[in-house]
C-alpha cells in the first residue's frame, strides 16, 4: 500500500480512482462493509482504491481534552487497511487552514483536482468543510457537475444497532471485551514498540514488556488476560495492566505492561501485539508495594486459570533475560 502524507504530494500519477473518506478508527465491521465496496468499486473499474484519512482526528485538534480516546495509532490503521487490500492511504494534516476550508473549495481541491475520482463510497454518517456544511448530498450534486459517481453504504448494523467507534470504545469502557471483538471482527489489540521502563515489574517479582501506546488515552483499563504476538512470541499467554498506575505514579498518561505467564524473552525493541481476551479487573490504588506485590501474584494465577480453563494453557517458554 503506498501512503501519501497531503494534499500536496499528489502527483498526475494519482488522478483517477475509487475513493472514500472517514476516520475509521478500529476498522471495524462497519469500516469493512465500506472498504469491502470500495475494493469491490475498484475491481470493477480497473482503478486503484484510496483511502482518505486525517491526522490528526479533527475532535483531537479541536478539543483535544474532550476527544474520545484513539481505537488504533496511525500506524495500526495503515497496516491494517494495507492487510485488507487498500492500494493508496492518503493522510491530510487537519489544521486551521483545513478547518476553514468550505465544503467547496475543500471537495474542489481534494476528489476534483487533487485525486480525479471517479467513483466516491461514503459511509452513512460522513460530514466535512467548515461548519460540516458538506454531506453526502453535496457530494453526489458537485458529482453530477464534475463527473464523478458517489456510492453510499448502508448501514452496517449488529444486534439491531449500528457499529460504529463509539459503540466499540463503550465495550471497552465497560470490560465487555466479547462485544468489543463481535463489533470489530477481532479481538481487541494494541500494537507498540516495547521500551524501558523503571524495572519496578522486575522487582516485585514480574517483569513486564512496557509497551508505547503514543496516545494520551487508553480506550480500555484494567487487568487483562491477553495474548501476545510479535518478537518471537506467537499468541503466547499474559496479564496485562492497562492505565495510569495509580500507586506508584500520580500521572494521567496511560501505560500498558505486559507480564508473559512463560519465560521472559528479551522484548526491548520489538514491535508486539497484545490481544486483550478477558477482563480480570479494574485498576486500583494500593496502600504499598507489598500489597501492589500481592495483587499482582493474585492476578497471575486468575490469568493462568482462566488460560487453562478456556483451553488456551501457556505453551511457549524462553529462557532470556527478564524486561
Amino acid at each position: 500500500m503506498e501512503l501519501i502524507r497531503g494534499l500536496h504530494n499528489l502527483r498526475s500519477r494519482h488522478r483517477g480512482c475509487v475513493a472514500t473518506i472517514g476516520a475509521f478508527d478500529g476498522v471495524h465491521l462497519g469500516h469493512q462493509a465500506v472498504l469491502g465496496q470500495l475494493l469491490d468499486e475498484a475491481v470493477a473499474s480497473s482503478l486503484p482504491s484510496v483511502v482518505i484519512v486525517f491526522e490528526p482526528l479533527p475532535r483531537e485538534y479541536l478539543v483535544p481534552e474532550e476527544a474520545p480516546a484513539r481505537l488504533m495509532s496511525f500506524r495500526e490503521k495503515c497496516l491494517r487497511l494495507s492487510q485488507l487490500g487498500v492500494d493508496r492511504l492518503l493522510c491530510i494534516r487537519f489544521d486551521e487552514t483545513l478547518r476553514g476550508m468550505s465544503a467547496m473549495d475543500f471537495a474542489q481541491a481534494l476528489f476534483v483536482r487533487g485525486l480525479g475520482v471517479q467513483r466516491l463510497v461514503l459511509g452513512d454518517d460522513f460530514r466535512f468543510g467548515r461548519e460540516r456544511e458538506g454531506d453526502a448530498t453535496f457530494l453526489r450534486e458537485l458529482g453530477q457537475r464534475e463527473g464523478f459517481s458517489t456510492l453510499p453504504t448502508k448501514t452496517f448494523a449488529l444486534g439491531g444497532e449500528r457499529v460504529s467507534s463509539t459503540r466499540v470504545r463503550d465495550a471497552l469502557a465497560a470490560g465487555d471485551l466479547a462485544l468489543a471483538a463481535r463489533l470489530l471482527g477481532r479481538d481487541y489489540a494494541i500494537s507498540g514498540r516495547v521500551v524501558r521502563g523503571h524495572q519496578l515489574g522486575r522487582q516485585l517479582g514480574a517483569p513486564t514488556a512496557n509497551v508505547e501506546l503514543r496516545r494520551l488515552r487508553s480506550p480500555l483499563a484494567g487487568v487483562f488476560a491477553v495474548r501476545v504476538d510479535g518478537g518471537a512470541l506467537a499468541a503466547d499467554p499474559g496479564v496485562a495492566n492497562v492505565g495510569t498506575r495509580p500507586t506508584v505514579s500520580s500521572g494521567t498518561r496511560a501505560n500498558l505492561e505486559v507480564h508473559l505467564l512463560e519465560g521472559s524473552p528479551d522484548l526491548y525493541g520489538r514491535r508486539i501485539d497484545v490481544h486483550f481476551v478477558h477482563r480480570l479487573r479494574a485498576e486500583k490504588k494500593y496502600d504499598s508495594l507489598e500489597a501492589l506485590r500481592d495483587a499482582i501474584q493474585t492476578d497471575i494465577d486468575t490469568a493462568r486459570r482462566w488460560f487453562q480453563q478456556n483451553s488456551l494453557a501457556p505453551h511457549h517458554s524462553m529462557d532470556s533475560s527478564d524486561t
